[in-house]
């Protein structure tokens, strides 16, 4: 693959971003990711500062190349993850989840290059604005939350890419060569996928979640809790009763209730069928195996240039 912007950005060899998953991108995914030739991000979301600070060290040691955070900005504690990201000199960041100049300044303070997750082009346009370097346009066809235009990536991406004179990373429903060479032509800089690296041996996933996404076909996915924070879901007990329940008028409280806490960790951590939430993009009827993150990039590039060869 030739350089581009997001490769430069970053000094990687390949354009291909590992998705910051909760419970699912710890050190061992972020060094693999990294090692193979992409960007490996450590998954802020579900660890504590102190927790955050563990997996960071054992990347730098599991690493010498370049890796992120990725920091969802709902968190309570978002402050203390900031200062730990900073006190470890860790230099690319990923925030999601919130306005992309809430905390910029203090993380540019720090000499960190920072990059925001978007789903429409006014978000793009805000993140250029305050500052940002980079935006990651994420479609709906992603797994985990997602927002609630329901823009799908292919449709995104150009307008990002027309509107924005930042570099711009597209993601959802990213999983082999092809899609990465269609993303190019598009004019992204980069890719961001999840759910492929989220079945990868080096991922913190459950076993059961990984082969739920093997298994799973074109339609193996729910896009569910519109009135408590759109979400794609593998289908389960959990998430056909949430549908169910949206399908009856259930309020947003209501929902809520149903939801309560812990969801993701359950389906995803730890591997409960009925109960748990199994966050995973579109992408997962292209999933047929479970593979090491360093064979994943091997198949990656050989189906990009199978791709370009076809296209020529």
């Amino acid at each position: 693959m030739k350089s581009t912007k997001i490769s430069n950005l970053f000094n990687i060899q390949y354009p291909i971003i590992s998705g910051g998953m909760v419970w699912v991108s710890g050190w061992r995914l972020a060094s693999a990711v990294s090692e193979s030739g992409g960007l490996g991000l450590i998954g802020a979301g579900s660890m504590k500062p102190d927790l955050l600070r563990e997996h960071i060290k054992k990347c730098k040691v599991a690493t010498s190349k370049p890796f992120g955070v990725n920091l969802p900005q709902l968190r309570e504690d978002i402050s203390d993850l900031i200062e730990v990201v900073i006190e470890e000199n860790i230099k690319i960041v990923f925030t999601s989840a919130g306005h992309p100049g809430k905390h910029i300044e203090r993380l540019k303070s720090g000499g960190v290059t920072v990059v925001h997750v978007v789903s429409n082009v006014k978000q793009g346009l805000k993140s250029q604005e305050v500052g940002c370097d980079a935006v990651v346009g994420e479609g709906v066809e992603a797994g985990g939350h997602n927002g609630p235009d329901e823009i799908t990536t292919l449709c995104l991406i150009p307008q990002l890419v027309d509107s924005l004179k930042i570099p711009v990373i597209a993601a959802g429903g990213i999983a082999d060569g092809r899609q990465i060479v269609a993303c190019l032509a598009l004019g992204a800089s980069g890719v961001q996928i999840g759910t492929r690296f989220a079945t990868s041996i080096e991922s913190s996933a459950h076993e059961l979640y990984k082969k739920l996404v093997v298994e799973s076909t074109d339609n193996g996915t729910i896009l569910g809790l519109r009135n408590a924070g759109l979400a794609r879901m593998i289908k389960n007990p959990f998430s056909i009763k949430v549908m169910d329940l949206e399908k009856r008028g259930a309020t947003k409280e209501e929902i809520i209730e149903a939801l309560g806490r812990k969801r993701e960790m359950m389906g995803i951590f730890e591997g409960n069928y009925e109960e748990g939430q199994f966050e995973a993009g579109q992408s997962s009827g292209l999933i047929k195996e479970i593979l090491p993150v360093h064979e994943i990039f091997q198949k990656l590039l050989q189906e990009i240039n199978t791709a370009k060869t076809s296209l020529n």
